[in-house]
């Protein structure tokens, strides 16, 4: 999964959900951003994120494992 793909798929879970959502393409270095979910926030990086990857930033986001 590319990082356009999981912030997608993340903005459409987030609208779903009643949750804010916000990514920030400038507070990062070399193509990393920072995503904001309610008070919650990761950097992703650019390029593909595996699955693993992909459930850590949602668990750091406080985001069950299987949203999306």
């Amino acid at each position: 999964m590319t990082r356009d793909t999981f912030l997608r798929d993340l903005r459409a879970y987030c609208k779903k959900a009643g949750l804010p959502y916000r990514f920030d393409a400038a507070h990062g270095k070399g193509g990393h951003g920072r995503v904001y979910v309610g008070d919650a926030f990761t950097t992703v990086k650019h390029g593909e994120i595996s699955n693993v990857v992909k459930q850590g930033l949602l668990k750091q986001l406080g985001l069950p494992k299987d949203a999306f």
